[in-house]
């Protein structure tokens, strides 16, 4: 397994493949036995082999790419798979019509790479997606509009019938995420305006119940078991028919890297105990699981799925162990949910924390109630998807199971959590330091002082450099057609605008904005401002408002007519955040730093939003840079900004701001233009040749991303 890592590395690119390779020799020298050497290199070549056949294999895709094109295939709420040619494509907005046959139209775009800190990256996800025998998917249909649909037939349609019939549509989204792995509905679901119920899943540690793993393997196969053991099966029959049924079991669900892991090792073990060999050693059962996933799926080894699934399978090994130093007075069961869930936890923590940018604190109550519905909640579910619509009855005591796990993960969802930043090469050597001594302690190498000693230390040691460095920046995020601006200076941090998705129901601000913070390290906002009562600058600010912190709310005009705005309004007033109508000369200083409104005077109200827009000045050390909203010429030209270090465009790049005589006047060497895909002709190409009349270099986030610069 170590080779095969270490191949698949290498073919990523990766030097940390040569550690894997080195790794898999130091296990052969361990157990002194070199012939086994050749193992390693084995399985280096095939990794290799592997990864680079589905990394060279081209995307039948691309001559289409930027093309309006109408297409139609199988959709399973994740892919449109379609047959000529053989491709599959992600649709954007996802359609709301379940799974079946589809004829949609869109423009065909390339998959996009990582644009933000903590963002995701759709371009890597897609190559982790494709496997030997499978096509990797090649692009997104953007602004998909679906002309035909006929549902999902077969045996599929009739047990996505049984799990949703005389259900509500939330409890019908929550079995077929636990039950299918679905989670196309259930991400469409909020308890209340904000309070999405994956999000709600997610803060509660509760997530993991929604990606089908080895919970679902578990239950229903030992409810198989229990069966046929009440009926006098011989072991032949009592393991063997499980195994049997593994298969196709697989086929019905949506396939991922944490359920074929459960099924691969779940089939190992009752194929062992079928024919009579005993339970077999866990490690080989994990390692032999790992081969076969990563041969056929070698960029799996890339995928977060995968990765939280073998951390939490591979922590979940020493339960008996950690459940041996609990009270034994305790219950059997209790000791072991509680071992289970602290080591699962434990395991994935570094995954978790740079992947999500948070931590559950509540994981340990909520697991130990959630896991008791699962438990029932998942043999019955099968149960009624095998009766497709005569699931009616069943469905009485589903449905009630249903809002009892939907009750737990939103109570415990409005627990707080703790915010994680991206986790570097520091902070893994720091947790692997950790985890070597808890390891030590529970095979009593080492005494628990010492183990403490060294948890408090690691800890120390990833918390310092923030605190003795900590960020003087401006960042720029791209949040695609629209306008975010991140403010951070050591005891003050700004946000200025959150984005928004015009036409579209994408949240910018929970998805992009929320994530990009927490990315970076940022647990709270002193100020959040909404410049003007545009889609593209502020309708994400309502997201980051229910999601973080938020000492204060900056607007300039308080309009009482706009959706938008009053979304975001509301969302203060439910937080409890005090909001500021600022005007010109309203100032905030802070570690040599002041940020001054240069805009509006508040004397008087544009019929249009953009002669409104709220326009900043950071001064920092005799270094200057203004933010100008969507303000136009001639405004901006009234401000007297003054000489400036960096200009943040006004309106994207509009032909309508960036005046020759106000670039003239501010004579700023470096420009900034927040922009994405748009039809507005931005930024114009009169806008970028004023900026090269007055020597400004253009830096656009629609061609670099997100773009940080440094504030002395």
């Amino acid at each position: 397994m170590a080779g095969v890592i270490g191949g698949i590395l290498l073919a990523l690119g990766q030097p940390w493949g040569v550690a894997a390779l080195l790794a898999g020799a130091g296990l052969v020298l361990w157990h002194a036995r070199p012939v086994l050497l050749a193992l390693v290199v084995l399985g280096g070549a095939a990794g290799w082999a592997s990864a680079h056949a589905v990394l060279t294999r081209p995307n039948t895709l691309t001559p289409w790419f930027g093309a309006q094109v109408t297409v139609q295939g199988e959709w399973d709420g994740q892919f449109l798979t379609l047959r000529d040619p053989p491709a599959r494509v992600t649709l954007a907005p996802k359609p709301t019509q379940g799974p079946g046959r589809l004829r949609v139209s869109g423009r065909l775009l390339a998959p996009e790479g990582r644009r933000t800190p903590g963002g995701f990256d759709q371009a890597a996800w897609f190559r982790a997606q494709g496997g030997l025998l499978s096509v990797t998917p090649g692009g997104a249909l953007v602004g998909a509009r679906v002309r035909e649909f006929q549902p999902q037939g077969g045996l599929r349609g009739w047990f996505r019938r049984g799990l949703t019939t005389g259900l509500t549509e939330r409890q019908g989204a929550l079995m077929q995420a636990i039950e299918l792995g679905d989670r196309g509905d259930i991400s469409r679901e909020q308890f209340s305006e904000g309070e999405a119920v994956r999000d709600a899943f997610a803060r509660a540690g509760l997530a993991h119940l929604m990606a089908l793993s080895g919970q679902n393997v578990a239950l229903l196969t030992g409810a198989l078991i229990l069966l046929l053991t009440r009926l006098g099966a011989a072991p032949a029959w009592r393991f063997g028919l499980p195994v049997l049924l593994l298969g196709p079991y697989l086929l019905l669900v949506q396939s991922s890297a944490s359920i074929t892991r459960a099924v691969l090792m779940g089939g190992a073990v009752l194929l062992a105990l079928a024919l009579g060999r005993g339970r077999p050693d866990p490690p080989g059962v994990i390692a032999l699981a790992a081969l076969a996933c990563l041969l056929l799926f070698p960029l799996w080894l890339t995928d977060v799925g995968f990765q939280l699934s073998f951390l939490a399978v591979v922590a979940l090994t020493q339960s008996e162990r950690v459940a041996g130093l609990l009270p034994g007075r305790w219950p059997r069961w209790l000791r072991l949910g509680l071992a289970a869930t602290l080591l699962a936890e434990a395991g994935t923590l570094p995954v978790i924390a740079g992947t999500f940018g948070q931590v559950p604190l509540v994981g340990l109550p909520a697991n130990l109630l959630a896991e008791g519905i699962m438990a029932a909640l998942v043999p019955l579910g099968f149960l009624a998807g095998l009766l497709g619509p005569l699931a009616l009855p069943l469905n009485v005591v589903n449905g009630v199971l249903a809002d009892a796990l939907l009750l737990v993960a939103r109570t415990f969802g409005h627990a707080p959590v703790l915010s994680w930043g991206q986790v570097g090469v520091g902070g893994l050597l720091a947790y692997a330091a950790a985890l070597l001594a808890g390891w030590l302690w529970l095979l009593g190498r080492v005494r628990a002082p010492a183990a403490l000693g060294t948890w408090l230390a690691c800890l120390l040691l990833t918390t310092l450099p923030g605190r003795l460095h900590p960020a003087r920046e401006v960042v720029f995020l791209d949040v695609g057609q629209g306008d975010s601006t991140l403010i951070r200076l050591p005891h003050l941090t700004v946000l200025v605008d959150a984005g928004g998705s015009v036409g579209s129901d994408y949240d910018v601000g929970a998805h992009t904005v929320v994530p990009t913070l927490r990315a970076l390290g940022v647990r709270k906002l002193d100020v959040l401002v909404a410049t003007h009562a545009d889609t593209d600058h502020i309708e994400g600010a309502a997201s980051v408002l229910r999601q973080m912190p938020v000492g204060e709310v900056w607007i300039g005009q308080r309009k009482t007519d706009d959706p938008v705005l009053t979304a975001v309004l509301l969302a203060a007033q439910e937080r409890h955040v005090p909001v500021r109508e600022v005007r010109r000369g309203d100032q905030v200083s802070s570690d040599g730093a002041t940020l001054t409104v240069l805009w509006p005077a508040g004397t008087a109200w544009s019929t249009e939003d953009n002669d409104n827009s709220v326009a900043l000045r950071l001064e920092s050390r005799g270094w200057r840079a203004a933010f100008l909203g969507d303000l136009p010429d001639p405004a901006e030209g009234t401000l007297a900004v003054g000489a400036l270090n960096l200009l943040k465009a006004a309106h994207h790049g509009s032909r309508h701001s960036s005046s020759a005589a106000f670039l003239a006047q501010v004579a700023p060497p470096d420009t900034v233009v927040s922009v994405g895909r748009n039809t507005y002709g931005h930024p114009h190409p009169d806008v970028l040749a004023r900026l090269a009349q007055v020597h400004s270099r253009a830096w656009r986030t629609d061609q670099l991303g997100t773009i940080r610069w440094p504030v002395p």
